[in-house]
């Protein structure tokens, strides 16, 4: 039976979950339904159903150097003008392969990306395809 007939959703190991609670929360606008998880995480939905799993993990959280989520977006620059006003912090890169302009919007064929780190580190990312 393959995979790809089913849903799937991202999962976030952080190390301290109040904290991550107010960036997922607060700085992100993500919003739980079901409050706490029975591991002591929080999931939320995002459209269409799918869901970003963040869950206490202090020996595993921010281990990626790989983006561990992202979201598709209708309109990056609006959005990342919207989480820079509620306080998320963009990367900036400036190499030859990837570089991003100064609100940390790189251009990639045709799609345009920005990323962002949570507290513990861990790479989510934004993109207008």
């Amino acid at each position: 039976m393959p995979l790809s007939k089913y849903e799937v959703g991202a999962a976030v190991a952080v190390s301290d979950m109040e904290r991550a609670r107010e960036f997922y929360e607060s700085r992100l606008g993500l919003t739980a339904p079901g409050g706490e998880q029975p591991d002591g995480g929080r999931r939320y939905v995002c459209a269409a159903g799918t869901t970003i799993h963040v869950y206490p993990s202090p020996d595993g959280a921010g281990r990626s150097p790989a983006t561990v989520a992202g979201w598709v977006v209708d309109d990056i620059e609006s959005v990342v003008d919207e989480l820079t006003a509620r306080g998320v912090v963009f990367e900036r890169y400036d190499a030859p392969t990837l570089s991003t302009d100064e609100r940390g919007i790189a251009v990639m064929g045709d799609s345009r990306e920005a990323w962002f780190k949570d507290p513990d580190g861990n790479i989510l990312a934004a993109g207008e395809r």
